[in-house]
């Protein structure tokens, strides 16, 4: 039995994504070839579908094909996706729905990064605050920065990067255990992160009733998807992902992890379905190349792609 679709009033991002940011979005994870070249006005269609102007549409495409995430070939140009950014999108898909489906391996010891720098490098000092917390680091100190991850590899990298060259600028990443009596977990604002997570959960159970209940159209499952998206992925860039024993009980991540999967997962064919109806009036081959990454039954593999 066909149940009609109804109007479904889906969160919205409060600010909203940037028309960059919501391309990139889109093309990540419903294209996943290089092969697959839209034309501009496909592009145009498609970000319409979220309310952006055909001008900004356009900007925000002249945008990406400069930063390398897609490529222009031909006149009039087409557009595709390059392999850094394929390689790139899978392995962000791989981590944000494989977000929070285990518990942490931890033996006790934090990741601690210390640093200083000369007062007249502020530019330096808020580009060492913003990679850190891009890191899951956390301040403990006024330049003392702890993690709870173990792999000492990327923040090594990008301190490097950052502060290799600066005069008088010094710094030093090492293993560190705490005694009894210091808690690095109260660094982090857990209480607002449990608010947030139910939050999450508040705003989206209604969305997930209409999904179970077939009352969510296309149209709107490709928005309603791709804002879902949009809000678990900050999760995934700000939780520390803490281990379980340092975290309050009740915890809730795993109510707000399992709302999320339940949704993009049902909510990934009818998306699939209004892009291809959007695309294909100026892209006759849409049907051929857009898909919808879902997550694997295992964490541990990467998410499930191709044409279906």
């Amino acid at each position: 039995m066909d149940v009609q679709a109804v109007e479904v009033d889906a969160p919205r991002v409060q600010s909203g994504p940037s028309p960059q940011h919501l391309l990139s979005t889109v093309l990540g994870e419903y294209l996943d070839s290089t092969e697959a070249e839209l034309p501009s006005t496909t592009v145009v269609a498609v970000l319409g579908e979220f309310g952006i102007s055909p001008a900004s549409a356009r900007a925000a495409l002249s945008r990406l094909t400069r930063r390398g995430i897609v490529a222009a070939r031909g006149r009039p140009p087409v557009y595709s996706l390059t392999p850094p950014t394929i390689a790139r999108h899978r392995s962000t898909m791989h981590r944000f729905l494989a977000f929070g489906a285990a518990p942490r391996p931890w033996d006790g010891t934090w990741l601690g990064v210390a640093y200083s720098l000369p007062e007249s490098r502020q530019a330096q000092r808020h580009a060492v605050r913003k990679r850190l917390g891009e890191l899951g680091f956390v301040r403990l100190y006024d330049s003392t920065w702890i993690s709870p991850d173990g792999d000492a590899g990327p923040v090594r990298s990008a301190m490097g990067e950052i502060l290799g060259g600066v005069p008088g600028a010094r710094w030093s990443v090492l293993h560190v255990r705490f005694d009894d009596e210091t808690d690095p977990a109260a660094a982090y604002d857990l209480t607002g992160l449990a608010l947030a997570y139910r939050r999450f959960v508040d705003e989206h159970v209604a969305l997930r009733a209409a999904t179970r209940a077939g009352r969510v159209g296309a149209a709107q499952a490709l928005i309603a998807r791709t804002t879902l998206m949009d809000a678990w992925r900050s999760f995934a860039l700000t939780d520390p992902d803490l281990p379980a024993h340092l975290l309050p009980d009740p915890w809730p991540r795993q109510a707000a992890r399992e709302l999320f999967l339940e949704i993009h997962s049902a909510l990934g064919p009818l998306a699939q379905e209004r892009l291809v109806e959007v695309m294909e009036p100026t892209w006759p081959d849409a049907a051929s190349w857009v898909t919808h990454f879902v997550a694997a039954d295992d964490p541990a593999e990467p998410p499930r792609g191709g044409i279906v």
